[in-house]
């Protein structure tokens, strides 16, 4: 049996590479959580502290179950894709 893997992206609003990597989601019918950094510098902080980064969008991929994740801290939906592909490999 697969393991069900989540994904939680972490944007803002008014990003259009966030929107572009939602709308990517949305069309291969993937659920995600989103993380909205909209004038919260406490969640910024997280990236910070996470990833050393403090911009969006960032797309963690992984597995509540093992609580595992990676994340895709490069900008542009090529990553994602690249990303997915390996947990995905059937959907993408």
């Amino acid at each position: 049996m697969a393991k069900k893997i989540d994904v939680v992206v972490w944007s803002k609003q008014g990003c259009s590479y966030c929107d572009e990597v939602k709308a990517y989601l949305h069309e291969l019918e993937i659920p995600y959580k989103t993380v909205d950094v909209t004038h919260n510098d406490t969640l910024r902080d997280i990236l910070q502290a996470k990833y050393d980064v403090r911009y969006v969008p960032i797309v963690e991929i992984g597995s509540s179950e093992d609580g595992v994740y990676k994340a895709v801290t490069e900008i542009g939906l090529e990553h994602v894709k690249t990303a997915l592909a390996i947990d995905l490999p059937s959907k993408v």
